[in-house]
Formats: structure tokens, sequence, C-alpha cells
């Protein structure tokens, strides 16, 4: 991406110039080198979420399962509190987000105003949550969720030690924590979400994103119609397939 800007802006430069007649013609012709195209995210298996919630530290394991199957973002994570967490009716509300600048944590509000959501929340993953409160939670109705041994707010590189480790033992180095997010928004569109509740799901403000979820299923679909034409070609071998059609007698003239 980095090379894109930096050709946008040296073409932008030739444009002057040649505007202002220092040269006769932009000698930045390159086609498509102006285009960032953003590296397509992995998708976890659900197998290898589980994996990763089992050999993360026990405090971290609801986070996983939220950021998997609720889809939320980092800082969303950071700033629920206990009252955001309704086990009754296996929602989440997100209001808040915390946000380190500098070094420097603080509360805010939602990345765009979509991102002010009630989720629901699978109610496979509830026993995990409720576990999850009754042992590491903040103490008190409106304490925080995720704290860290001794109390703090994890700061994204000391858990990013904690994640990598955890990782590594699940045997799927190189995922990183917004993977999860992205498998979580995949697997919703697996399910036949539409467009739009993708959107309310994952707090997107524009469609563009929310697309990309469909169009990995699309993908998906296209593996499970080759896998029926393997079961197809399978199911036939040995057993007359190679047999001629019969053609089809057509009606006797004279016939009614």
């Amino acid at each position: 991406m980095t090379l894109a800007k930096a050709y946008r802006l040296l073409q932008a430069i030739m444009n002057t110039a040649v505007e202002d007649e220092l040269i006769r013609r932009n000698p930045c012709r390159i086609k498509g080198a102006g285009v960032e195209r953003s590296p397509e995210r992995p998708v976890a298996s659900i197998d290898q979420v589980y994996a990763i919630a089992d050999e993360i530290q026990p405090r971290y394991r609801a986070l996983v399962l939220l950021a998997t199957f609720a889809s939320l973002r980092w800082g969303e994570l950071l700033a629920l509190r206990k009252s955001d967490v309704d086990l009754d009716e296996l929602t989440v509300r997100v209001t808040k987000a915390v946000v380190e600048d500098r070094g420097r944590l603080t509360l805010g509000s939602t990345k765009s105003f979509a991102g002010t959501r009630v989720v629901s929340i699978p109610s496979v993953v509830i026993p995990d949550i409720r576990s999850h409160i009754k042992w590491f939670a903040e103490a008190g109705p409106s304490g925080r969720m995720f704290v860290g041994p001794k109390g703090a707010t994890p700061r994204r590189s000391n858990f990013n030690r904690i994640w990598q480790k955890a990782t590594k033992a699940a045997g799927v180095e190189g995922l990183r924590l917004h993977d999860l997010r992205h498998t979580g928004n995949t697997l919703a569109a697996m399910t036949g979400a539409t467009l739009r509740e993708l959107m309310e799901r994952a707090g997107h403000s524009s469609s563009r994103a929310a697309l990309g979820y469909l169009h990995a299923v699309k993908d998906r679909d296209r593996a499970i119609a080759d896998g029926l034409s393997a079961l197809v070609r399978s199911g036939r071998s040995g057993q007359g397939s190679t047999k001629k059609p019969v053609p089809r007698r057509g009606k006797r003239r004279g016939t009614g």
C-alpha cells in the first residue's frame, strides 16, 4: 500500500509538471500501479478458534470467543462492562471502545455510529462467559469484563505476547486477534445472514466490508458444488456411467 501511495504522489507531481509545460507527458503510465490492494485476511476454522481458546490464559478465553462469535473489535472488548452482557437475553451491548494513543488508554466512542449496537451471543459460548464473569471480571455490577492479572486494562503490546504464545501452541501461528472478528463475520454470512444483518452485527457503516463476507460465502458455495460433483463421479463410477443414452422416440405421424 505504501508503494501505491508513493506512486499516486509521483503521478500527481508529474501531472503538475505537464500543466506547467515543464514536461510534455506524464511518465507515470503504469496501469493499476496506484491502486491499493488489501491482502485477504485469513479465516480460522471453528476447531482453530477453540484450540486458541484452550491454549490462551484462562482469563482471556471468553475474549477469544466473543471476538469471534460476537464479531467484536479489540477496543470494544476492553470497554465491556458486566452490565453490558445480558446472560438471560443472550446479548452484549456495545457502546464504547478503549483507544490506545501514545501509550495512553482512553475510553471513547465506537469506531463509527454503526458501531453502537446490540449483538446476540450464540448460546454455545454462554457457559464460558458465565464462568469468566465469576472468576475473572472486575467486581461490582459495572465492573470491567476484561482485566489483567493485576487488575489493569490489558494493553495490546502485552496481550500480543500472550496471543502469540497461544496461537503457536494451537498450531495457527500468524493469525491475528482481529482475524477472529473476520472469522466470525464470515461464519455469520454462512448462516444465510443478509447484507444489512451483517452490517448491523459487525457495526459496519458501509456495505463494502460486509460484501466481502458474502463473497466468501460465494466461494464456499463453489466448493460445495465441486464436492457434489466429486460425489456424483464417485457414485457413478463402474455403474454404467459410460452407457449411451437411449434416444427418445418421437410421435408417429397420423397419431393423435
